[in-house]
């Protein structure tokens, strides 16, 4: 199978995300399956704190939903959490990830083995570093497309 990459179009331009089925197979069927569906698009950036993340994904934009698909077993893996990883979003469940995910700004290595990689932000990392920052921000990034595309 071909590589295939994620794309979030963000006002600022498009965010090219690498995706790691070789890490995480499941989270990334998960999440192809809801960009094909346009379950991401127009959601909010709902929680972006500097020198640390951006977290996206919430249907609701407020942090508490997640996609009516049932949440994922935890595919937890060596890959570190550094600037432009995309990582899933879960309660202190593990296996409680759904549809929300989280790209670093930084180094985040607490975060290793503990939440699931699936993916790596090739380009576009600046229109995540423009993002508006806040938990919620006042006015929050959106993602207006998420489409997967062939490498």
């Amino acid at each position: 199978m071909a590589d295939e990459k994620l794309v979030l179009s963000l006002d600022s331009g498009d965010v090219v995300i690498k995706l790691r089925p070789d890490l995480a197979p499941g989270h990334v069927e998960r999440i192809k399956e809801l960009a094909n569906e346009g379950f991401y698009d127009g959601v909010k950036f709902h929680r972006v704190i500097p020198g640390f993340m951006a977290q996206g994904g919430c249907p609701q934009g407020t942090g508490m939903g997640g996609s009516s698909k049932p949440d994922l077993k935890a595919e937890f893996n060596d890959e570190p959490h550094v600037r432009g990883v995309c990582s899933m979003a879960r309660t202190s469940y593990p296996h409680s990830a759904n549809s929300q995910f989280f790209i670093c700004f930084d180094d985040a290595r607490f975060l290793d083995k503990q939440y699931t990689v699936w993916g790596q932000v090739e380009s576009g990392m600046e229109h995540i570093d423009a993002l508006p920052k806040g938990e919620p921000p006042a006015n929050p990034g959106v993602i207006r497309k998420a489409s997967v595309v062939a490498a």
